[in-house]
């Protein structure tokens, strides 16, 4: 029996997707590809993919593929958070009883065919449920709905990536019983050497020494369309950023995702290991940070609605409510932009990281740094909260979440301070638990984003820092500052 055409009976594509749907058929077999990775964001930001062949992707082009709803129940060690195999699933939802299958739905428009791997394409998916309604946990479609709040206004987001990493040789590449872990336990990631000697911060010829690297992975980025600017020698050892041009939203959100995993399956192949893990538990590291750019547009003519007109102004009014509303957020948001254990080792005075609710004009000691001049179009607000392995689609959501409740009250986002560490200002969260509170505690989020993937999201994180303190105690582990080994295993590999 035919399945019927899930996709046009439930009206998921819109008629520029159908036309690249049907473009795309002809082009995967003329491309003569073996298989399609169908690729969809898990709740941490982390691709997830089912490798399919060629008759299979033209048959999910019409009728979607299935999937186990498995994923979204596992923390960042896979381990299983909620009860799947009980009436509601542990969530109290019917519709997740018995870990049952989704419907992943390709985008048409995010169709790569991967350089790295011959004869292999890549496409990102949504997913949902089997009566066709979005899936409730996607990140890409929460991010959606709030990119189409600031469109009913008229408005769209752009969105700049400034990412830093670690570039590493990889030692010993062979697998051993230490190497595997089991489910809430993951094993020790294989060994690893530095690229570089690094802290000296845009040395070229230490970048030299990861050119050959750097070539391959910029040849590779231009052939899948990532829009790179440019990739640059950071302070710690083998420590690099990589910029991209701005983008809208979402395709910016996709890109970030594309490029984690690209970055990674590419160095992997040649002998070399990326990590986007904010501070590895290795000698000397230091923390890397995701730096979000992002500007409002007029949906109509495109004009930057964050730029000033008037001399002696850096940012409209609207972009100055824009920033009140960051700024009066950044508590609960900071549960987003750096949602792992390890993030927050980056928050410590005079690390080119923030640690209180603070913003100026181009000082990279603030929270919020805001580029721009009257006149400027390139006019645009710098989130410096960020850690790298953040979900993009839920740290450039919780941008939109709190700038729009910014622009609806006109809050002001006070004076700017350009003393940030010795303020007297609100203090960012210390640790993931208390980021988790700030985000149940905050009433804008939980109106925002319903209470459905709000307690799911402060439950699976929740288990996630709940096992650090377990492993914490079970040890005699006193934390610190620095990176510990329960920390370097959970997330040195996973990102």
């Amino acid at each position: 029996m035919k399945k019927s055409a899930f996709i046009a009976r439930h009206g998921l594509w819109t008629e520029e997707q159908r036309r690249k749907a049907d473009e795309l058929k002809r082009r995967v077999v003329k491309e003569d590809l073996n298989l399609v990775r169908l690729a969809w964001a898990d709740p941490h930001g982390a691709a997830r993919a089912k490798a399919v062949t060629l008759p299979a992707f033209l048959g999910a082009l019409e009728t979607g593929y299935n999937i186990n709803v498995a994923t979204t129940t596992l923390d960042s060690a896979n381990a299983r958070t909620f009860a799947s195999f009980t009436r509601g699933g542990g969530m109290g939802l019917e519709e997740m009883t018995g870990s049952p299958n989704l419907t992943i739905v390709p985008d048409p428009f995010t169709f790569r065919v991967l350089p790295w791997a011959p004869g292999t394409g890549w496409v990102l998916c949504d997913e949902y449920f089997k009566s066709g309604v979005p899936f409730y946990f996607s990140p890409r479609h929460l991010l959606r709905s709030q990119l189409q709040r600031l469109a009913n206004k008229g408005m769209g987001l752009l969105v700049g990536l400034e990412i830093e990493w670690y570039l590493l040789r990889v030692v010993q590449d062979e697998l051993g019983e230490d190497n595997v872990g089991f489910p809430g336990v993951r094993g020790q990631p294989i060994k690893t050497a530095p690229a570089e000697p690094g802290f000296s911060y845009h040395c070229e010829s230490n970048m030299d020494l990861m050119q050959p690297v750097l070539s391959t992975l910029a040849d590779h980025f231009k052939t899948i369309g990532l829009p790179l600017r440019s990739i640059e020698n950071e302070w710690g050892p083998g420590q690099l950023e990589c910029t991209f041009a701005a983008r809208p939203a979402l395709e910016a959100a996709d890109h970030a995702l594309l490029f984690r995993t690209a970055a990674r399956q590419i160095c992997r192949r040649i002998g070399y290991f990326a990590t986007f893990m904010c501070r590895p538990a290795l000698k000397d590291y230091y923390a890397s940070g995701w730096h979000l750019h992002q500007s409002l547009l007029e949906a109509k003519s495109g004009r930057n609605l964050f730029m000033a007109r008037r001399d002696r102004e850096h940012l409209s009014a609207l972009g100055l409510s824009f920033l009140g509303g960051l700024v009066r957020h950044a508590a609960a948001s900071t549960a987003f932009a750096t949602p792992t254990v390890n993030g927050y080792r980056r928050f410590r005075p005079n690390s080119l990281a923030p640690d209180r609710a603070s913003w100026c004009y181009d000082h990279r000691g603030v929270m919020i740094r805001v580029l721009g001049a009257p006149g400027d179009e390139a006019t645009r607000l710098e989130n410096r909260i960020g850690e790298p392995a953040a979900n993009p689609y839920l740290f450039i959501l919780s941008q939109i979440v709190a700038g729009l409740d910014g622009i609806e009250h006109g809050f002001d986002p006070g004076p700017p301070e350009d003393d940030p560490y010795n303020a007297k200002l609100p203090p960012l969260p210390t640790n993931l638990p208390a980021a988790l509170d700030a985000l149940e505690c905050e009433p804008l989020f939980r109106r925002e984003l319903g209470d459905v993937f709000l307690d799911y999201f402060l439950k699976l994180k929740r288990n996630e820092a709940g096992r650090f303190a377990q492993w914490l105690k079970e040890t005699g582990v006193r934390e610190t500052e620095e990176p510990t080994a329960w920390e370097h295993n959970e997330y040195f590999d996973f990102f």
